[in-house]
């Protein structure tokens, strides 16, 4: 596993809500699974947001999102799949590849060239973050974010 990892996955707890969106070769990707996330996010009461720092956390989600199934688009042979996981204020979300290669968090570069800054995001903003192989090959790049608690 790769990452900024709290540990691997973990095995579904009560209460828990799995969303699954199945991106085989589908043209705009990226933009389908930022809306898949987007509508899961209004389901599960982040969007519209009852509060700034939740606003800034879904939009945050959004942005994570698009990195991740824009990196299997680039450095993969394309994501097959988006899943949405929340448990609790506990976010996860998981884009499934079939390439072996576990994501490289690679070294800042200069700020002028364009490019390679997609998985610098999800780790600066993600609560964690890592790379499980998949069996029979492949692997999940996940992220997780924790909601943050509601204004009084």
């Amino acid at each position: 596993m790769a990452g900024h990892p709290l540990g691997p996955a973990r095995p579904l707890r009560t209460g828990t809500d799995r969303r699954s969106l199945p991106l085989a070769g589908e043209p705009g990707t990226v933009a389908l699974g930022r809306e898949f996330a987007r509508d899961a996010l209004r389901a599960w009461g982040w969007l519209p947001a009852p509060d700034a720092d939740t606003r800034i956390a879904a939009e945050d989600v959004l942005l994570m999102t698009s990195e991740l199934v824009t990196n299997a688009c680039q450095h993969a042979t394309g994501p097959y799949l988006l899943e949405l996981t929340r448990y609790g204020p506990l976010l996860r979300v998981a884009v499934r590849d079939a390439d072996d290669r576990p994501p490289v968090l690679r070294p800042v570069r200069l700020p002028a060239r364009p490019g390679g800054y997609g998985l610098r995001v999800v780790d600066r903003l993600a609560a964690a973050w890592g790379s499980d192989p998949v069996a029979g090959g492949g692997k999940t790049v996940w992220l997780e974010v924790v909601r943050p608690p509601a204004e009084p």
